[in-house]
């Protein structure tokens, strides 16, 4: 599956450096079409790495995959140098171990592919993730959230009234009646997953009853000991593997991409 477009496999990149080097030039080349103030155009780059699994620690320091902005900047200069005009909000995402889209772009010398997402011309991306409680109790032990399917509202209890009178779906639910003390700290409206089709991210917002001075939502990634807080219920946060979400004062719900109901 790998490596079905070299073209000179003598050449191909064996060190980090010349892998990134190798990924600015790819990139440079594409961003030259858009040359002369188009790229206002631009609503993000992805960047598809599909490369052996020998070869994917190179891959990854080669993208800086700890500091991802790193990466970002280095082709924001190359924009730059260009006059490509990218707008402020432009989004980078590399994304690895991804079969590699029709309409993106191939490599000749690497194992990438590079496309370029505009208003009119972008990829409709698809994913599956589970979520499941660590503490509190929820009515169901994993649940199931799809790309394609709607918003998943989270709080107490199945049915909730908000205090516009009007009742909402929590389709994660921590049930009130439940004896599990971390279940009285989650509210009945506190927060709620969307897919953003833009990011290729499920995104996590606080509803009105999880932003202060009501109770609190907390992220804590797995990648990071790093606590990230939701002040606003129109600021997101975007959802990584094994992300831990903190509801009220104990309740913890876990994103992950693997189901865990066949362990």
């Amino acid at each position: 599956m790998f490596n079905l477009f070299k073209n000179d496999k003598e050449n191909r990149p064996v060190d980090v450096k010349s892998i990134r080097y190798e990924l600015l030039q790819f990139i440079k080349q594409e961003l030259q079409k858009a040359e002369g103030g188009e790229g206002g155009n631009i609503k993000g780059l992805n960047l598809f790495i599909n490369c052996p699994s020998s070869e994917k620690a190179l891959y990854e320091a080669a993208v800086y995959t700890e500091e991802p902005e790193l990466f970002k900047d280095e082709v924001q200069r190359i924009a730059d140098d260009y006059a490509v005009n990218l707008p402020e909000t432009w989004l980078m995402e590399v994304i690895f171990d991804h079969e590699f889209p029709e309409e993106a772009i191939r490599s000749k010398k690497l194992d990438v592919a590079f496309f370029i997402k505009t208003n009119k011309n972008f990829i409709k991306q698809s994913a599956t993730a589970y979520v499941r409680a660590l503490s509190g109790e929820t009515d169901q032990k994993e649940y199931k959230i799809t790309s394609d399917g709607e918003k998943i509202h989270i709080g107490r209890d199945k049915k909730a009234q908000g205090d516009d009178g009007f009742f909402r779906t929590n389709q994660i639910a921590f049930p009130s009646d439940s004896t599990n003390e971390s279940n009285k700290y989650v509210s009945r409206q506190h927060a709620r997953i969307e897919w953003n089709n833009d990011a290729g991210r499920f995104m996590l917002f606080a509803d009105e009853g999880g932003v202060p001075p009501r109770n609190k939502i907390k992220i804590r990634s797995e990648k990071s000991e790093d606590i990230i807080k939701l002040t606003s219920t129109h600021i997101g946060h975007q959802l990584q593997e094994g992300d831990q979400i903190i509801l009220g004062e104990s309740a913890v719900l876990e994103f992950s991409y693997q189901t865990a109901t066949n362990e």
